[in-house]
């Protein structure tokens, strides 16, 4: 049983979520000039770290959802990480998209923008979250070297790599979530992501973020909040600048780039907006993938599952840093392996 499960019970209630002081702050220009808001986590004991995880988030969200993860890597020494997060543009606190950039291609550039500037050196692993992972994936169809050389290990979080409007809900109730489907045209592909927006009234619902965001489990109050500020946070100006980008989205063939390096996929076994057969699909284009579905879990797994998630990214940098042992240094070709192990409960 889930521990979000106890009636009353809040495990967060008093948690600072996504308030983490970083231990800096950059700001990376992109190729264009727009500013990406970065923020860097050293390791909590003051050892020299081993390697690098950049974080990407996900499509109307920012850096800040990664709180449980950059929280307890912090404190990990076998192996120590440098952690770096950012703000896509038009998201958080980085400078502001256009039509003409809000495209997972430029996403993907800037990504390869912070990593060049942020991590020149070294060994990266990169996270990415929803639209982050896509991100990842345009990151590979656009430097596939990189992940040859520089990347060991890619975590993939609720994505896709490509087919986000052939799966959704129905228009019906797309329609009744967002007037963004709308002002758009939307409802021609009709992604669940698009559900996550704002009602006509001006604010996103309640209702509609429990349902979508997450799973089976009982949320605490405090993680719905957040994820509520979270949402509520980017104009959605912003937002509309990408949502063709995502129902355009289609980079099967980018994957082949990552077959050198570990490639872990996480699905949440009931996630509504990128449903569980987006991540085996990308498996099933990758076989010595790794696939994870996490038992009722929905989009925002890393907010609803935080433990299993950050085990799960724990063995992949240990993997790709030459520590640990047993399982969690080999790579299975069975594309439907499901493992969750809670290392930190």
């Amino acid at each position: 049983m889930s521990r979000f499960s106890a009636r009353g019970s809040d495990p967060y209630a008093d948690e600072p979520l996504g308030e983490l002081a970083p231990d800096r702050v950059s700001t990376v220009a992109a190729d264009d000039g727009t500013p990406l808001a970065v923020q860097e986590i050293l390791p909590a004991d003051g050892g020299e770290p081993e390697i690098t995880l950049i974080g990407v988030h996900g499509f109307a969200l920012s850096s800040s959802t990664w709180y449980f993860q950059r929280r307890d890597l912090a404190a990990l020494r076998l192996p120590r990480v440098r952690q770096i997060y950012y703000d896509h543009r038009g998201h958080g606190r980085s400078g502001s998209s256009t039509k003409e950039t809000g495209t997972i291609d430029q996403l993907a550039a800037d990504l390869h923008a912070v990593l060049r500037a942020m991590a020149p050196d070294g060994p990266v692993v990169l996270a990415g979250h929803s639209m982050g992972g896509m991100t990842i994936i345009g990151l590979a169809e656009q430097a596939p070297e990189l992940f040859a050389e520089r990347v060991p290990a890619v975590c993939l979080i609720t994505t896709a790599a490509g087919e986000v409007g052939r799966t959704g809900v129905a228009r019906s109730v797309l329609a009744r979530y967002s007037p963004i489907s709308r002002m758009s045209g939307l409802v021609t592909w009709q992604p669940r992501l698009v559900e996550l927006l704002r009602t006509a009234g001006g604010r996103i619902t309640r209702q509609a973020v429990r349902r979508l965001a997450f799973g089976d489990n009982r949320v605490p109050e405090s993680v719905l909040r957040f994820l509520l500020s979270e949402l509520d946070g980017t104009p959605v100006r912003e937002l509309v600048n990408f949502i063709a980008t995502l129902g355009e989205h289609n980079r099967y063939a980018a994957l082949r780039s990552l077959e050198n390096a570990h490639v872990l996929v996480i699905g949440g076994e009931k996630d509504r907006i990128t449903p569980m057969l987006h991540s085996e699909r990308i498996v099933a284009e990758l076989p010595g993938a790794d696939l994870v579905c996490i038992p009722g879990a929905g989009h925002m797994v890393q907010l609803e599952q935080p433990e299993v998630v950050t085990s799960h990214l724990i063995d992949l940098l240990q993997r790709s840093a030459g520590v640990g042992g047993g399982d969690s240094r080999r790579r299975s070709r069975n594309r439907t392996r499901k493992r969750v192990r809670g290392w930190l409960r």
